[in-house]
């Protein structure tokens, strides 16, 4: 098995401080490999990269997921109120309330909105857990399709062994671990290579299928698909055609409009370099991602002004 690959430097002061290993690979518009960097075919657990794939298995499993809703299904909101507010109407739509989600309570990760909620003295809530939006779709899944809704989360659920079907079909391998994610939904390891033809086949669809309508309602509502501020959402408005999924642990899928793919696994866990060195194995597949410049550059900051940056290590 090849070495992990070093992928970047944190340099401050012009001293190396800290280095990222990790591995990258990138599809071109074929799905043949053009990059390949440390242990592309090893299994990695994908986390909230995978969420596209379960949006996508509770759209085909029916239901009446569009749009913003099917956005949010894919997503990892920051808990603003507009996303709660969605989040309720979709369960709404098929007679449940917050009481039946199974995420865990949390706070917003926005945190202006976490700090208003702090002075009117509301606590943490399922609804404003990230992996809300996911949560409500299953739910309707369920119901759309007359499955047992209390249960949904367990592995051997109708709706989860859907999951995994269609996550595999679209990695073209079978799942080599089950896992539970941090949201207790199911999650299922892939190669780093699989998860970047998984994100591939998503924008390389055919338009008005189910995969397709997954990533455009992802590049056409980015606000669902994180919030303000979030990296994924900023990253996509930059890069037009372009959809962007971050998990947990130091995951990153991107994929263009091209048919170009990128899958990271940065193995610390840290995510603050995953954005740079995306942006740089899809330069160095010949894209031009000039329009994301100002997420290829992270700067390192000393008194609250920039003494250095992280830079990738890739070529």
């Amino acid at each position: 098995m090849p070495e992990l690959a070093l992928l970047a430097e944190v340099i401050r002061s012009g001293f190396v401080e800290s280095v990222h290993y990790g591995s990258a690979v990138g599809l071109g518009p074929s799905g043949r490999t053009e990059v390949a960097l440390g242990p592309v075919d090893a299994p990695v657990l994908p986390r909230s990269s995978a969420k596209p794939f379960q949006a996508l298995a509770c759209l085909t499993a029916g239901a009446a997921l569009a749009g913003p809703s099917l956005a949010i299904a894919a997503g990892s909101h920051t808990g603003e109120d507009f996303h709660v507010r969605l989040v309720r109407e979709l369960l709404d739509d098929y007679g449940l309330d917050f009481g039946a989600l199974a995420c865990p309570p949390s706070w917003p990760e926005d945190q202006p909105t976490m700090h208003g909620l702090i002075r009117q003295g509301q606590d943490v809530s399922r609804e404003r857990m990230n992996c809300s939006g996911k949560h409500a779709a299953m739910l309707a899944a369920c119901v759309a399709g007359g499955w047992d809704v209390p249960g949904y989360l367990a592995p051997e659920h109708p709706l989860q062994l859907h999951v995994r079907s269609v996550t595999e079909e679209l990695a073209g391998e079978k799942a080599a671990h089950v896992a539970i994610d941090g949201c207790g939904a199911p999650l299922y390891g892939l190669t780093l290579t699989g998860l970047a033809r998984a994100v591939r086949g998503l924008v390389a669809a055919a338009p008005g299928s189910g995969p397709r309508q997954v990533a455009d309602a992802m590049r056409e509502h980015p606000e669902y698909v994180g919030g303000t501020g979030h990296q994924n959402t900023g990253l996509m408005r930059a890069l037009p055609g372009a959809l962007a999924k971050g998990g947990a642990e130091g995951v990153l899928v991107v994929a263009l409009e091209s048919g170009h793919s990128v899958a990271v696994k940065v193995v610390d866990g840290s995510p603050r370099a995953t954005t740079a060195i995306a942006l740089e194995v899809l330069r160095l597949m010949g894209c031009d991602v000039g329009g994301a410049a100002a997420f290829a550059r992270v700067d390192v900051l000393g008194g609250g002004v920039p003494v250095g940056r992280i830079a990738t290590r890739l070529s």
